[in-house]
C-alpha cells in the first residue's frame, strides 16, 4: 500500500535527485539541460523548507520512494503571492498507477490550507498523461504558450492549466 509522507532532505534526496534528472534528460517535462546535484537538491529543499512548501511524496511498503510532488509560487511578486504552481513527478515504472492522482490531490488540500486561492501546472504539450491526469483533478486548459522552449532539436509548446483552492 503507497503512503504520502513528507520528504526530506536526508532520506530522499537520492531518489528526488534521480528523478528530476530523468525527467531532464530524457522528457520534455523539464525545460533544463543541465543534471541537478546533490547541492541543488539541497539548495530547493531548503527553499521549499524557508518558504514553507511541501515536498509531499509516495512510499511503499518498503519505504521506497514512489513520487514526489511540490509546489511553489507561481510568480516572484507580492500581487500573485496567493497563486502556486505545482510539479509532480512519478518513476517511469510507477507511472498509470495513481500515484500521480494521489499526490495532486494532497497538493491541492495542502495549498488550500494554506491560504492559496489558485494552483496552476505548465505543461508541456506533449505530456498527454500530464494534461490527463490534471484534468481528472479539476484543473481547466487556459490556453498554449507556442515555441516557449528548445530542447532535443526541437520548438515546444507549454499549455497553462490552473485550479481555484478557496
Amino acid at each position: 500500500m503507497a503512503t504520502i509522507i513528507n520528504c526530506n532532505f536526508a532520506q530522499h534526496q537520492e531518489k528526488i535527485s534521480a528523478l528530476f534528472n530523468h525527467a531532464i534528460v530524457h522528457t520534455t517535462a523539464l525545460y533544463e539541460y543541465k543534471q541537478r546535484s546533490k547541492a541543488d537538491i539541497e539548495k530547493w529543499f531548503e527553499d521549499k523548507q524557508t518558504n514553507q512548501l511541501p515536498i509531499l511524496g509516495i512510499e511503499n511498503e518498503q519505504g521506497e520512494l514512489l513520487a514526489f510532488a511540490s509546489y511553489g509560487y507561481f510568480r516572484p511578486y507580492p500581487a500573485n503571492a496567493k497563486s502556486c504552481e505545482c510539479a509532480i513527478y512519478v518513476d517511469p515504472n510507477e507511472q498509470g498507477k495513481g500515484l500521480g492522482r494521489m499526490l495532486l490531490k494532497a497538493l491541492k488540500q495542502k495549498a488550500g490550507e494554506q491560504g492559496f486561492h489558485t494552483m496552476v501546472a505548465v505543461i508541456d504539450s506533449d505530456n498527454l498523461a500530464s494534461k490527463k491526469l490534471h484534468k481528472i483533478c479539476g484543473f481547466s486548459y487556459c490556453g498554449t504558450l507556442k515555441q516557449i522552449a528548445y530542447k532535443f532539436e526541437r520548438w515546444l509548446d507549454a499549455e497553462i492549466y490552473q485550479t481555484f483552492l478557496n
